[in-house]
């Protein structure tokens, strides 16, 4: 009866949703970068790049919105360089996105020391706070769950909205989709498979550095070494689990979000006799069985990791 309660709370799906928001972020980078045909490993180091800058654009006296933009510039610019190596040079996409990650996270805690080098504990912002929605918020369980979480939550499900439009309702989605399976189409029709991959290379970092900006700005309100933990791996994985989809990457967030929250209750009700390592790879667990029955029937973008040179032919 326990689990029961706590999957019927709508405060249990409130905190699904905001542990999900990062995620939301960062698939839908991943999706676009893949869809195009570039994987881009970088995510982990544009999460906390994202949430640096962020951060440290609104402790310096920015607002908060202005801080969400100086993410995702920070993202841009890491997504450009990406791009450059794997897109116009032609590098190992692997190798490229390992080494933007090193960068982007090393970069991020050199710029914090060297902003605040006297800093024993992290300085405090004041993060975007729960919004109240007349009408909305004080719908019994979908008000309390839905309706008062942080505007940045509320971006990140109008960006799925409008990602999942794009991708679907307009050319420049339906070139995405055709460069990243076939790119020597693509070209036969005068359209730049460089710059289509670039764009949509350097739009998916800026998205996967809002992820990270969520992080310090809305669901913290600062910056400490080895807050990202992981998350940019996690949405790899669920752009797998979403078969390359927009409404399938937010059902796989919300998937991850709930186990994580779910984890967390289960361990304040049993956690005297059982250890609590155990609840905290459940949600990693259910990931990975859940990818697994998945994957077989994932339909991957076929020019995915296979790099383009103009007048290439296959």
């Amino acid at each position: 009866m326990e689990v029961i309660d706590i999957l019927l709370s709508a405060n249990f799906w409130a905190a699904a949703l905001r542990i999900a928001t990062p995620l939301i972020f960062g698939v839908l980078g991943a999706l676009i970068c893949e869809r195009s045909g570039v994987l881009n490993l970088g995510i982990e180091g544009i999460f906390v790049a994202g949430a640096m800058a962020g951060w440290l654009a609104v402790y310096l006296g920015a607002s908060l919105w202005l801080g969400v933009l100086v993410a995702a510039l920070a993202g841009g610019l890491f997504g450009l360089l990406h791009a450059i190596l794997t897109v116009v040079l032609g590098l190992s996409q692997h190798v490229s996105g390992i080494g933007i990650t090193l960068l982007a996270t090393s970069a991020s805690y050199f710029t914090y020391r060297t902003a605040l080098p006297n800093v024993t504990s992290p300085p405090r912002i004041v993060p975007f706070q729960p919004l109240n929605i007349p009408g909305l918020s004080d719908l019994p369980f979908i008000g309390p769950a839905l309706f008062q979480q942080t505007a940045m939550t509320m971006l990140a499900l109008v960006l799925v909205g409008v990602v999942a439009f794009v991708l679907y309702r307009t050319p420049l989605g339906l070139a995405i989709r055709a460069v990243g399976d076939n790119p020597a189409a693509v070209e036969a029709q005068g359209l730049s498979v460089r710059a289509l991959r670039i764009g949509a290379v350097v739009t998916g970092s800026a998205l996967m550095a809002l992820g990270g900006a969520f992080l310090t700005m809305s669901a913290f309100d600062a910056f400490f070494f080895g807050m990202v933990n992981g998350r940019g791996w996690i949405c790899i994985a669920l752009v797998v689990f979403a078969s390359w989809q927009p409404g399938k990457a937010l059902l796989g967030a919300l998937l991850f979000g709930a186990f994580d929250a779910f984890q967390i209750r289960l361990q304040a009700e049993i956690g005297s006799v059982v250890p609590g390592q155990v609840f905290l790879m459940l949600p990693y667990l259910l990931s990975i069985l859940a990818l697994v029955l998945v994957a077989r029937r994932a339909d991957y973008p076929r020019a995915l990791l296979h790099p383009w040179f103009k007048g290439q032919r296959h």
